[in-house]
């Protein structure tokens, strides 16, 4: 009975989740003077499901088209239009409809499309156009947007925190953050198979508890569902002999890239012109697709598998390769992303991991702002090695800047570096003890690359310039600003003219300094630069743009809850906007608003309005980065 229930949830709508800004987009093409938009995108992007949620309420018809109806003349119309009809007359019949949506009009009869392109040029009818990319598409309905008569919107992927949103929802709860990565990576934006694998990994209890989390977890094999062989179709209908030997050494030499060497050249060509196989700058030969490797495998013999299956530990000198490789960054002050295959497959096959890796992974997302997949991969090396002492105080650093004290609580039951508990008295509130317990970290009798003042790494391998910047982060950069110039090297210098920029309250130089940062990746630290520019600004244009960057930044931060970001300039609100805007922040809607206030709902609409017009918001999502909200603080 469980598992009949579980499939029938499974096979309900998500609900909509994100895309506020294409959702504005076509609601506003549908407004007086405009003749509407054509949306396009890839197949199981979510285009359907947007102009639904988009035309929801409104008396629209709607048609589609079907690919064996192709050749019969205006099939898609059958249900508007009388059995015998010409396109003049379609035309006529039509015109007065005052919202036409028309989804897959790729695949529109020639008639049918015709009847569309004469609606949006000689009639008052709006309309609604969904093209899948990628398909073949009648000119009549391509000279839509080539010939300008409506705009196109070409849909991008659902960005990784409202799919992570969606998944939570299909869940029943928030997945870890290395899950949404692996189920990012495999669908690519494909919502359909996003949805399809996801209820696989649900049917076959592959969903677990992750480590000292409520959160849930995926590990192990990757299920090849209907739409997964569907959408691999292209690499498992290969029969040749030749590339199909080649196409599975790849798919069992994962994660690591093969030595273009090794194959034929004529062989790998043709299949590399069909987009199967990637080759990459280094010489190194990948199959092109995520998905290709799981299929290939899957579909392999018993016997053939075991002979080709690759172990861990034959992947320990690459996975090695790959923490050095993210520690010259992080020592150079380059954060930007960088390809680490190596440790991401030896999580989802569920092997243990190298603490020390782990670590550095953890410290290299959180350095980036990716502050939940820090957490992660910190409880992944905690996994195998529960003393250790640098996973231990990434975890407390990553949830601490996530605002999430009782997380950051339990992870102080570990050894951890002196100053973690720093930022756990910043997340409940305490920044006046937060800097001291960060300057008492830094005390030079504690710290043993202090006298030469090199950037080497501290206890837990963190950098000296990142602990010492940490005072920067908290709003004391005169007690560090001089050290940090004597670093060496170009990574912290930008680092050391982030504390001038503020010791000085220069706000444009904030603002120079956040855009260095951004380039080298600090997405966290460029937010916070730009959040302090705002206060340093004199200019109210000015402060209003670093505003904007710092949200827009922050909302990329994974959740992230700091200091620098608190409560963003609520003094240029009235003392109403501000309250209703706390409210706001707190998850109430505007109804709930309205009761508490024993207001209207659209005087609470208007104040909103104002208030997002003030403090450079768009929506709801960004309010939390601007108000300080005292339960969060206290969690």
């Amino acid at each position: 009975m469980t598992f009949e229930q579980d499939a029938k949830t499974l096979e309900l709508p998500w609900p909509f989740t994100g895309r506020q800004d294409e959702l504005e987009l076509v609601r506003g093409s549908l407004t007086a003077g405009r003749h509407g938009i054509v949306v396009t995108g890839p197949a199981g992007r979510g285009k359907t499901r947007l102009v639904t949620e988009a035309v929801r309420g409104s008396d629209c018809a709607k048609v589609t088209g079907t690919p064996e109806t192709r050749g019969l003349p205006f099939a898609a119309f059958a249900h508007l239009l009388p059995e015998s009809v010409s396109l003049h007359r379609a035309v006529q019949l039509l015109s007065g409809v005052r919202l036409l949506v028309v989804d897959d009009a790729h695949l529109l009869d020639d008639s049918s499309a015709a009847l569309v392109h004469q609606l949006a040029v000689h009639s008052r009818t709006r309309l609604v156009i969904v093209v899948a990319d990628g398909e073949p598409v009648p000119g009549a309905v391509s000279r839509l947007w080539t010939g300008e008569l409506l705009p196109r919107l070409a849909l991008e992927p659902l960005p990784r925190e409202e799919t992570a949103q969606l998944l939570a929802a299909g869940a029943g709860g928030p997945l870890d953050a290395l899950t949404v990565n692996r189920l990012n990576r495999l669908c690519q934006g494909d919502l359909r198979l996003l949805r399809d694998l996801f209820g696989a990994v649900r049917e076959h209890g592959l969903l677990t508890r992750a480590t000292d989390s409520d959160e849930w977890a995926w590990r192990g094999p990757v299920p090849v569902t209907a739409t997964v062989r569907e959408r691999t179709a292209r690499v498992l209908d290969h029969t040749g002999p030749e590339e199909r030997e080649i196409l599975e050494r790849l798919a069992f030499a994962e994660p690591l890239a093969s030595p273009l060497d090794d194959f034929d050249l004529d062989v790998l060509e043709r299949l590399e012109t069909e987009a199967l196989v990637h080759v990459d700058d280094q010489g190194g030969v990948r199959l092109a697709h995520p998905l290709h490797g799981p299929a290939l495998r899957a579909a392999a013999g018993r016997l053939r598998a075991r002979r080709l299956a690759r172990t861990p530990d034959q992947c320990a000198p690459a996975l090695a390769a790959e923490r050095a490789a993210l520690t010259d960054r992080i020592a150079r002050t380059d954060v930007r992303p960088l390809p680490t295959p190596v440790g991401e497959w030896l999580v989802a096959e569920g092997a243990a991991l190298p603490a020390g890796y782990a670590a550095v992974r953890a410290r290299f997302a959180r350095l980036r702002g990716e502050l939940r997949e820090a957490a992660a991969w910190a409880r992944e090396g905690l996994r195998e090695a529960a003393g250790n002492r640098a996973c231990a105080a990434e975890l407390v650093l990553a949830a601490a800047q996530s605002g999430d004290v009782p997380a950051a609580d339990e992870a102080l039951t570990r050894p951890a570096s002196d100053d973690a508990g720093g930022w756990l008295a910043a997340a409940r509130g305490d920044v006046e003890s937060a800097r001291a317990t960060v300057a008492e970290a830094l005390a030079p009798s504690r710290r043993r690359d202090d006298e030469g003042m090199r950037s080497t790494a501290v206890e837990d391998g963190r950098p000296a310039a990142y602990v010492l910047y940490d005072a920067v982060r908290l709003g004391a950069p005169e007690r560090v600003a001089g050290r940090l110039a004597r670093l060496p090297g170009d990574g912290p210098a930008v680092l050391a003219r982030h504390a001038e920029a503020l010791v000085e309250g220069d706000g444009p130089a904030l603002d120079r300094v956040a855009g260095e940062l951004e380039q080298r990746g600090f997405l966290l630290f460029a937010a916070e630069a730009h959040a302090q520019a705002v206060r340093a600004h004199r200019d109210p244009r000015a402060a209003r743009m670093s505003r904007t960057r710092a949200v827009a930044l922050a909302r990329r931060c994974q959740g992230a809850r700091t200091p620098a970001l608190s409560g963003l300039v609520l003094g240029e609100l009235t003392a109403r906007q501000r309250q209703i805007v706390t409210l706001a922040a707190a998850g109430l809607s505007n109804r709930q608003i309205a009761d508490r206030l024993t207001l209207s709902v659209r005087t609470v609409g208007n104040h909103l309005y104002s208030a997002y017009a003030r403090l450079g918001a768009s929506d709801r999502g960004a309010l939390p980065w601007l108000v300080e909200l005292p339960a969060a603080q206290s969690a």
